[in-house]
């Protein structure tokens, strides 16, 4: 189970709330047009599971080492080099995300003390305001794990050049 977490929990969570949000507009354009009546809830619960669809999202592009990255620079280093450099680059993503996540618990604290409800649904806002929070906590979990991943490869080239 829990290795089946590890390589599915994204996917599984993204395919869920795209299947909901595909689901709640398809009623909404069905109430719309074949009923002549606009659900009111609709549109806002979709645009809170979007919401944290994106904040997955970025968890599994983490996972999936899917980034905006110099592509012809990091090609020009051969594989040590390669795995070197992302390291490097794990190091300051973690540094960042290890930054921001106090700055989600406050923000999601805000949202308790607050009791603030949505309006048409009238679902309480630490909900939705739980996506950064959870996000990040996922997102630093999975850059510690393509850290291992490559920083073991850069120790595994230096021993074979050691053994030579």
């Amino acid at each position: 189970m829990l290795k089946w977490l590890d390589e599915n929990l994204e996917e599984f969570l993204m395919v869920a709330l795209l299947i909901a949000m595909t689901v709640i507009m398809g009623i909404q354009v069905f109430a719309r047009y074949a009923l002549g009546a606009s659900l009111s809830w609709s549109e806002e619960l979709t645009r809170y599971l979007f919401i944290w669809s994106g904040f997955i999202s970025v968890s599994y592009c983490t996972k999936k080492c899917i980034s905006i990255k110099i592509e012809q620079f990091v090609a020009m280093f051969p594989r040590k080099g390669k795995a070197l450099f992302k390291v490097v680059n794990h190091t300051i993503e973690l540094a960042l995300f290890l930054y921001l996540i106090p700055y989600a618990v406050l923000y999601l604290k805000s949202a308790f003390e607050s009791g603030q409800v949505s309006p048409a649904c009238q679902i309480p806002m630490y909900y939705i305001q739980a996506a950064p929070l959870f996000s990040f906590v996922l997102v630093a979990f999975r850059i510690i794990q393509r850290w291992i991943i490559e920083f073991k490869i850069v120790i595994r080239k230096g021993e074979e050049k050691e053994e030579k």
